[in-house]
């Protein structure tokens, strides 16, 4: 294991090379310390530790990284908030993960490492908390899930936390309806995705499809059906207005913008990656009712009126949907899949989740798949979920996010959730940055579209046959 060392005086690196600190506090150095090493795995890893360290190490876990992608350690979601955090005292470590792309299995070692790494350098802190954006969110959860020993506790941000299967399966709705009904009879591949190259020319041609299809009312419609499948909001993109509720043309439109992204890069180059790790196809849409599925989205309605004002029939394009061949999984891949990156919903730890409304990468119902399965393994009373009134993917303000991780020790040190409603969550967001926004609103999101978790084992029996 390797070590580079930066500190503003030399008296700093003396104090940690030959001090043996067995408390909390007896970690302060002189000055403020970066660390920055690499582990066996060849991951890098990332530490900050302030002068007067509260004796609290927040471990952070960064989210997805594209394929051939710099992949640098980072041990905090943004600057300002990495600067506020230390300011109030606490260590922030972080690593890399040793490979890009869909890398749980590569990550959580990777990350007990790091704090395995800092504990040796600094000794053993007072509390240790796990938290995460995006693919980091599920990241922590696993964490949390798997080794709580280490923790007292976790927050997932805007979190993948509906699982590998069901998010693998939930990018595949919307690019069977795409191509079913934009592209009938097209060999455009969706699954079984051979090679980058092959992954990257299968999205080039449903990105013109896309494209065609928005220059037309009927295409137009569609869109928004196979936006509605995936539960994609039409406002999620904080750099345009708001839509009105009835605005159906204008949610569309960013709709559109968000299937466009969704097609460039999940559904096909990020999954052919997943698939390379998994080993086949994980993903399935056999027996899955998709009439079913819109009547439960949010965005029925506005489906409903976009193929009205097409003069198009809605029953039936649901119809070509239920006949058009159907995708069928690899069993060892979704086995795969759910061993390393599927949730149980057991937690024996507080975690707290928070999500932005309007998320359009990770769309907010997945909250609603992580409750049911901690609802199931009996660990709600471990969960609490809180929502942010803003549009896109992680757009929280350093104040939010700050106030989450103080909710949350709060609930560790007392022993039940108090003051977490979200006028207090926004109160404490207004405290750790006045500059900041606090947006924090109740919210009930819908079901997410296709759950899947292992404490619901009849769900592969059910809809992987």
């Amino acid at each position: 294991m390797t070590h580079r060392i930066r500190t503003r005086t030399l008296v700093a690196v003396a104090a940690l090379l030959l001090a043996a600190p067995l408390t909390p506090a007896a970690h302060a150095a002189a000055e403020d310390v970066q660390v920055e090493g690499r582990l066996p795995s060849g991951a890098t890893y990332l530490m900050d530790v302030p002068a007067d360290w509260n004796g609290t190490v927040l471990l952070y876990s960064h989210g997805y990284t594209p394929p051939g992608a710099p992949n640098p350690a980072r041990n905090a979601p943004d600057d300002t908030t990495k600067s506020l955090l230390l300011h109030q005292g606490y260590a922030l470590i972080g690593s890399s993960y040793a490979t890009d792309g869909w890398a749980v299995t590569e990550a959580v070692p990777d990350q007990l490492a790091t704090l395995d790494a800092f504990t040796a350098r600094f000794g053993r802190a007072g509390r240790t908390l796990a938290w995460g954006t995006s693919y980091g969110g599920l990241v922590t959860t696993a964490l949390a899930e798997r080794h709580a020993s280490r923790l007292a506790g976790s927050l997932s941000m805007c979190g993948l936390v509906q699982g590998g299967v069901a998010n693998w399966n939930s990018t595949l709705d919307p690019v069977f309806a795409l191509r079913t009904l934009l592209a009938p009879g097209s060999d455009i591949p969706l699954t079984r995705l051979p090679s980058q190259a092959a992954a990257t020319e299968a999205s080039d041609a449903m990105t013109g499809v896309v494209t065609g299809a928005q220059r037309t009312p009927e295409g137009r419609a569609r869109i928004a059906l196979a936006a509605a499948l995936h539960d994609i909001p039409g406002w999620n993109d904080p750099s345009q207005p708001r839509p009105a509720p009835t605005d159906w043309d204008a949610q569309q439109s960013g709709q559109y913008q968000a299937v466009v992204g969704l097609v460039r890069f999940p559904a096909f180059v990020w999954r052919q990656e997943a698939e390379a790790r998994a080993g086949g196809n994980m993903a399935w849409n056999t027996g899955v009712d998709y009439r079913a599925l819109l009547r439960r989205s949010p965005y029925l309605k506005e489906v409903e009126e976009l193929y009205a004002k097409a003069g198009l029939s809605l029953r039936s394009d649901l119809n070509a949907l239920d006949k058009a061949p159907r995708v069928h999984a690899d069993a060892e891949a979704v086995r795969w899949m759910s061993r390393t990156s599927t949730f149980t919903g057991r937690l024996t730890k507080p975690q707290l989740n928070i999500h932005t409304t309007g998320d359009a990468l990770i769309p907010v119902q997945s909250e609603s798949a992580y409750r049911r399965a901690a609802t199931a393994a009996g660990s709600t009373p471990l969960l609490r979920q809180r929502y942010v009134d803003n549009a896109g993917h992680c757009t929280f303000s350093p104040g939010e996010q700050i106030a989450a991780l103080h909710t949350l020790e709060d609930r560790i040190t007392h022993g039940h959730w108090r003051d977490s409603d979200p006028a207090a969550l926004n109160s404490r967001a207004a405290t750790a940055d006045p500059s900041s926004e606090a947006r924090y609103v109740p919210y009930a999101p819908a079901r997410y579209p296709r759950p899947y978790d292992r404490s619901h084992p009849f769900d592969e029996d059910r809809k992987h046959p």
